[in-house]
């Protein structure tokens, strides 16, 4: 049994704290808007830098970074919803991208 809550990318609401785990080459193109952006290898060394009273709502390409680190931060007294699917569900549900190249926003 997990610490954290599971939510469909469709359950997303517009206004919700998104972290994405991603690598930077993955961020830059395409991510959620307003998204902050700490790669899974970063959040040890980074975390603190989260507010500890929001609840972010962590995503990545399918669900393997994002649930792994979902759990962590729980751990360290955070709340964490693990975004099911990741971004390919995120596209599925019509959710919003943006990236940060000027191109056309898109999921590697």
């Amino acid at each position: 049994m997990s610490d954290f809550e599971t939510v469909p990318a469709a359950h997303v609401p517009s206004s919700a704290a998104v972290l994405d785990v991603r690598e930077a080459y993955e961020f830059e193109v395409g991510h959620a808007p307003g998204a902050v952006h700490i790669p899974v290898d970063d959040i040890p060394a980074r975390f603190e830098e989260l507010d500890p009273d929001e609840d972010y709502h962590v995503i990545c390409r399918t669900g393997g970074r994002s649930v792994q680190i979902a759990g962590w931060l729980t751990t360290q007294g955070y709340s964490a919803l693990f975004v099911a699917g990741g971004y390919d569900s995120w596209i599925i549900a019509g959710k919003p991208l943006e990236s940060v190249t000027g191109e056309e926003p898109r999921i590697l």
